[in-house]
């Protein structure tokens, strides 16, 4: 948190006399001092109120007065009395600094810019006041400028570790290798500030480059975050077999739906079936409502030939949607492949009834009338997916139309 100098408060001193001349106790501004010291901020304001009614034009007295408001978060009580010191006594180092510290507390970074510049230009060789208008700067949006006024700050003071991440961050969006040196130079400076370093992975990653992005992420092996979106990376780029440990340690850390899905991608993309359909299976028992899981997981076991426990997801998830006609199209042929023509049917009919039909489905409804030997309903749908498919399944359309000759014959002879 931004705090306001206390060290100003000596200020007050010089107007013991004149407060004595006016009529009023110089004991009144040793008990605000006494307070402020004791870090009684609400009886020294008392004190400093009932001298600044008797002297009105005394500065330092506006100053302290500042301070003990602000100390109560009293702010803009407190930014009334800061510029009215200014307005006294124009240029004050301390008032200029504790105005801008009260308006970035405030977030209001564009009206601290002024005040902080004048504190920065009155004292061109100290750290504080210029890494402050540094971050007014930043905060303001001004990122070019922040970052002009970090690389003065890291040249007042080379062992400022704030100087240094400030200027990385002013640097990193527009330019993330000229980011990088000062996040490793802030890291080195203050161990703890290493895993910025993070900040400068995930602005590689942004702007698309993932290599670089590696590189970072790599360096963060105890951090599960950052080994999700390295084997994420990895998996993009086909590196599957690189980005599984990465997602097993995510998944360890933090086994959640998100996690275990992608490490199953991973499983299944690097042709590890099982591996994929536990973690998928794992998934789905922490998130049983989750209609993408259950498709997920319906569709790895159908390409496993597991069709009865396929059409158990794929029935789940026609549940949790009844209106998801990929639900049902996928239970349809489940049902159909492994030769459960009464329960395929049905399921057509779910996708019928949503008045979702394709040609495919025609062919699948052909084959379930046709093997319950209802043979003119079957020919009728076989002909409808002829008619409509348009080249586009040539095998399905040569078998269609054998079917229909033969069962245009068994009907005739009848």
């Amino acid at each position: 948190m931004l705090r306001i100098g206390r060290s100003a408060a000596l200020l007050a001193i010089a107007a013991r006399v004149v407060l004595a001349q006016q009529g009023v106790s110089p004991g009144a501004l040793d008990d605000a001092l006494k307070a402020l010291e004791a870090g009684n901020p609400a009886a020294a304001e008392v004190s400093l109120r009932e001298a600044a009614r008797a002297q009105p034009e005394d500065y330092s007295i506006h100053f302290n007065l500042a301070l003990a408001l602000s100390m109560q978060n009293k702010d803009a009580e407190a930014e009334a009395e800061l510029r009215r010191t200014l307005d006294i006594q124009p240029g004050l180092y301390q008032a200029e600094m504790n105005l801008g510290i009260l308006l970035l507390r405030n977030r209001r970074a564009a009206d601290a810019l002024v005040p902080l510049k004048a504190a920065a230009e009155a004292k061109p060789g100290e750290l504080r006041p210029n890494l402050l208008y540094a971050d007014a700067l930043m905060a303001a949006g001004l990122g070019a400028a922040a970052a002009g006024q970090y690389q003065v700050a890291a040249g007042i003071d080379a062992k400022s570790a704030a100087a240094q991440l400030g200027w990385a961050r002013a640097l990193v969006s527009a330019s993330p290798e000229d980011a990088e040196p000062h996040y490793r130079k802030a890291a080195e400076l203050d161990p703890q500030l290493r895993n910025t370093l993070l900040e400068l992975a995930a602005a590689f990653d942004k702007a698309g480059r993932a290599d670089e992005a590696i590189t970072l992420y790599r360096e963060f092996p105890e951090s599960a975050e950052a080994q999700s979106r390295l084997s994420a990376l990895l998996a993009a780029k086909n590196d599957f077999a690189a980005a599984i440990p990465g997602l097993e340690q995510a998944v360890k850390s933090a086994p959640t739906a998100e996690n275990r899905l992608a490490l199953a991608e991973a499983y299944w993309l690097n042709r590890q079936a099982g591996q994929a359909i536990e973690q998928l299976q794992f998934a789905v028992a922490a998130d049983a409502a989750n209609f993408e899981l259950r498709m997920r997981l319906g569709r790895v076991l159908r390409d496993e030939r597991k069709l009865t426990q396929a059409a158990d997801q794929f029935l789940a998830a026609a549940k949790i949607r009844p209106d998801a006609v990929q639900a049902w199209n996928e239970l349809a042929s489940a049902f159909v492949v492994s030769e459960n023509y009464p329960q395929g049917l049905a399921a057509l009919d779910r996708v019928r009834a949503l008045g979702k039909e394709i040609p495919g489905d025609l062919y699948y409804r052909a084959i379930c009338l046709d093997k319950l030997r209802q043979l003119k309903p079957a020919m009728e749908a076989y002909r409808q997916f002829v008619a409509t498919d348009g080249g586009k399944l040539p095998d399905q359309e040569f078998v269609a139309r054998q079917r229909i000759r033969i069962l245009e014959a068994e009907l005739n002879r009848k």
